[in-house]
């Protein structure tokens, strides 16, 4: 599926609940899901046959930064990087606000990151909202 139908059917799952969004704003939440979804995935980490690495944020500051675990004994050490869940969290909360949505951001990269609803999603039952994934 292309993206461009991914979005067309994400308008429709938004449509048959009555959510009608511009072709922009669908793309905009189904790009954002994506990245955030990657952005969880990566969180949890991953490894080459040369290192362990995953993204985790500064305890008092909140930046994100990549931590490198060397598989050789070299210590570990940290690069920042560019925050691009907050960027995409401000997308779609301005789409939200601007609708009168609401959505819920699902942390576990194991299904959709991002569902969205014209009434509060609660924690226990978010999956009742449309999932903003193909």
């Amino acid at each position: 599926m292309s993206a461009r139908q991914a979005t067309y059917a994400l308008m429709q799952h938004l449509g048959a609940r009555g959510i009608s969004l511009s072709f922009d704003e669908a793309n905009t939440l189904r790009r954002a899901q994506m990245t955030l979804h990657r952005w969880a995935e990566q969180e949890c980490g991953d490894s080459t046959p040369f290192a362990s690495y995953c993204i985790t944020r500064d305890d008092n500051t909140g930046i994100p930064y990549v931590e490198w675990h060397p598989h050789d004994g070299r210590p570990m050490s940290k690069l920042r990087i560019a925050d691009r869940e907050a960027g995409a969290l401000r997308r779609v909360k301005a789409i939200c606000k601007a609708h009168g949505l609401h959505f819920y951001h699902q942390t576990d990269p194991r299904g959709c990151a991002l569902y969205v609803s014209n009434e509060p999603l609660p924690n226990h039952n978010y999956t009742c909202g449309v999932a903003c994934c193909a």
